[in-house]
């Protein structure tokens, strides 16, 4: 069956006409079949503590127990479903009035396989267990376990922060909890911002883009002490690092410098990367001069992505990290997307080597993207008819088709086409040295497949 009901990152949306305690309710009680035991938290938003009681109540009417956790960052959920399930009630970086939830079992996200088994027992309105076969409830408070294992992981790398001053702005979400008190720990000097945990956000908007965090960037500029910045989502499963100019640092700049470190660490012979097709060629090129090799998963799934790369591969064969844009996964720690984890190893990588070395050899092309209007019901034709058309228009090209058409080109430009799973779009993404010809020369084969099934 298709998915409705969950996302690419769970189940998402407006608590007033989606994410309602009565899905919620609705949803715990489908999925409470499929584990004895379920650790719950939830992020600062006004509306979690009612969504968490009602998921609560539908699990354990369906006889699984139930641990409460309360407010914690999803990575910090991720590690506490180590050995039993997790559900993190979240809608990371969407606005205040919505929210979500999101599936673990041992700190991994749930596969599209296991959230289409919910949805088919929530679409068949699963009945409760009968009054005696009830679960219960405890509480837990695993946030110091997993701030300690965050530092003990960031000791294995890097250099000690001591001398540093890094500034983080934690948009007014529960990376408040974490981020500021891991670098403290790991001997840097910590200036805040939008440190209160709240889900009104009224400091910025949850999603740290350019425009969100202006905060930050000019903070970091006026202030010579300041070496670097750091900001998060309201989950803090993203990160976007700011250098001491105040300039924020791509984010598939920061990938390709952390692919080709845990490459270059990794004592396996065939060492993985794995991440989204929508991500830059300067990670492949890193991951590649580091001796080791790129796989890319649909976006949302990367820990779909490392099962398929660890189930093909052999005793030589590891998946030394992975990542798509803003959020990184750290195997050696867990398979949990962790803007916290990824925080603590950066900034004692830049601590012993310096930012701009660790910059220096990534080289960095325009990178543009820009849809095309495209009905909901055309984007299957409209795909068909450019799975042909562009390895046509490219011939030259290195072609892949599994996730939307991307194409490789030999003066390592590439592009990406694939449909939206969200709105009205067939998105379309060129790197280059000339990534607005490349862009908008794609775009017009685009227009042409969209106008000839629309």
């Amino acid at each position: 069956m298709s998915k409705d009901l969950f996302g690419t990152t769970g189940i998402r949306g407006p608590v007033a006409t989606k994410v309602t305690p009565e899905l919620a309710l609705s949803v715990g009680r489908a999925a409470g079949k499929y584990g004895e035991e379920f650790v719950i938290a939830r992020d600062g938003r006004e509306t979690g503590v009612a969504i968490a009681a009602a998921l609560e109540a539908g699990l354990e009417s369906a006889g699984a127990d139930v641990v409460r956790a309360g407010m914690l960052p999803t990575p910090a959920l991720g590690f506490a479903s180590d050995g039993r399930h997790g559900v993190m009630i979240t809608a990371s970086h969407n606005p205040s009035p919505d929210n979500g939830i999101k599936f673990f079992v041992d700190g991994e996200e749930y596969t599209t396989a296991d959230e289409e088994r919910i949805e088919e027992r929530v679409a068949s309105d699963a009945e409760p267990a009968t009054w005696d076969e009830w679960g219960r409830q405890t509480s837990e408070e695993p946030l110091d376990a997993y701030l300690d294992a965050v530092v003990a992981y960031a000791r294995e790398h890097g250099n000690p922060l001591d001398g540093m001053t890094i500034a983080v702005d934690a948009g007014n979400g529960v990376a408040a909890l974490g981020t500021p008190e891991v670098l403290r720990r790991l001997g840097a000097s910590v200036h805040t911002l939008h440190a209160n945990v709240t889900g009104h956000f009224p400091g910025r908007p949850s999603k740290p883009t350019p425009e969100n965090i202006t905060d930050l960037t000019q903070y970091v500029r006026e202030r010579d002490a300041v070496d670097l910045g750091i900001a998060h989502d309201g989950d803090a499963d993203r990160i976007v690092v700011v250098d001491e100019d105040g300039t924020i640092v791509h984010e598939d700049t920061i990938l390709a410098v952390l692919s080709s470190y845990f490459v270059e660490e990794s004592d396996a012979a065939d060492p993985v990367v794995v991440t989204t097709p929508n991500v830059s060629g300067r990670v492949d090129e890193a991951v590649r001069a580091a001796g080791g090799r790129v796989e890319r998963t649909a976006l949302g799934l990367l820990h779909e992505g490392i099962a398929d790369v660890l189930d093909a591969g052999d005793d030589e064969t590891t998946v030394a990290f992975a990542g798509e844009p803003w959020k990184c996964i750290h195997p050696d720690m867990g398979i949990w997307t962790d803007g916290i984890a990824s925080a603590a190893v950066l900034t004692r990588l830049i601590a012993a080597d310096g930012l701009d070395s660790l910059l220096e050899p990534v080289t960095e092309r325009p990178l543009e993207k820009k849809p095309v209007d495209c009905p909901e019901e055309a984007k299957d034709a409209a795909m068909e008819r450019l799975e042909s058309a562009l390895p046509e228009q490219f011939p030259d090209g290195d072609v892949s088709l599994e996730y939307g058409v991307r194409i490789e080109l030999p003066d390592a430009s590439w592009f990406l086409v694939r449909p939206s799973g969200t709105e009205p779009y067939i998105r379309v993404y060129a790197e280059s040295d000339d990534a607005t010809a490349l862009l908008e020369e794609v775009r017009e084969t685009v227009k042409e497949a969209v106008d000839a099934v629309a």
